[in-house]
C-alpha cells in the first residue's frame, strides 16, 4: 500500500513562515515545530492560510481531544467517515488511535464493511448508521436519533453530528488539496495491511503521552 496522492497545495515555503504560520505548525505541541515546522503534512499545508489554520486547529482539538463522546464512540464515527469519504489519510491515522483505545482490527474491519460482520451494541450500530445517513440523506433518521437518545446526552448528540461533519469536511479538504500521508509512515490501507506488511498497531493522539510523537512512525 502506497499513497500516490497528487499534491495541489503543498507545504508553505520556509521563506514565507510568519509567526502566524508558526502558530499553526506548533499548535499541537509537537517538539521543535515552531522552529522547524511540523512533520504533520496537514499542518504544513494549513500554514498557507494562518487565519483559517488557527481556527481549524481550535475547532479540531475539540473533536479529537475534548469530545463528550468516549474515545471508542469517537473512533467508530471517524473510521466510518474515513471509509465513506475515501480518506486514506484519516483512515491511516485513526486506525492507530482506535487500536490504542482498545478497538480490535476485527472491529475496525466490521466498521469498514458495515452492515456485514461486527457484534455491535444497539448504540454503536446507530452511531455507524448516523454517519451513513448524514452522508447519504443529510439528516439522521428519526429511528436512529431515537436509538442514540436512549444513551447519549444532549451534548453527546450534538458532538455526534458535528464530529461527523468535521471529519467529512476535513476529508474533503485533504483529498481536494492533495495532502498525502506523511513520508516515513507505514501507510495503513483500507484492507488493513501496511505498506511494509506489518500488522497495524496503536498510536497516541497529540499530547496524549509525553512521547506521543514517537508512536506515529514519522
Amino acid at each position: 500500500m502506497t499513497d500516490d496522492t497528487k499534491i495541489r497545495i503543498g507545504h508553505l515555503p520556509r521563506e514565507e513562515w510568519t509567526d502566524d504560520a508558526r502558530e499553526v505548525f506548533a499548535f499541537w505541541g509537537e517538539p521543535n515545530a515552531w522552529e522547524e515546522g511540523s512533520k504533520t503534512n496537514i499542518m504544513m499545508v494549513m500554514g498557507n492560510h494562518p487565519p483559517l489554520g488557527k481556527v481549524f486547529n481550535i475547532w479540531g482539538k475539540h473533536f479529537l481531544m475534548e469530545n463528550t463522546l468516549s474515545t471508542r464512540q469517537l473512533e467508530i464515527l471517524v473510521l466510518r467517515v474515513s471509509v465513506r469519504a475515501k480518506s486514506i489519510y484519516e483512515w491511516h491515522n485513526h486506525v492507530g488511535y482506535a487500536m490504542n483505545a482498545g478497538i480490535s482490527l476485527e472491529e475496525i474491519a466490521a466498521i469498514r464493511d458495515y452492515p456485514e460482520g461486527g457484534d455491535w451494541s444497539e448504540e454503536e450500530g446507530a452511531l455507524i448508521r448516523a454517519v451513513d445517513e448524514l452522508v447519504d440523506q443529510h439528516k439522521i433518521s428519526d429511528a436512529t436519533w431515537a436509538t442514540l437518545s436512549k444513551t447519549l446526552s444532549t451534548q453527546q448528540l450534538m458532538d455526534t453530528i458535528f464530529t461527523i461533519g468535521h471529519y467529512v469536511m476535513t476529508s474533503w479538504a485533504i483529498s481536494s488539496m492533495g495532502v498525502p500521508v506523511e513520508g516515513g509512515a507505514d501507510v495503513i490501507g483500507f484492507d488493513l495491511k501496511t505498506a511494509s506488511g506489518k500488522t497495524p498497531g496503536g498510536t497516541f493522539k497529540p499530547g496524549e503521552t509525553d512521547d506521543w510523537v514517537d508512536s506515529r512512525g514519522y
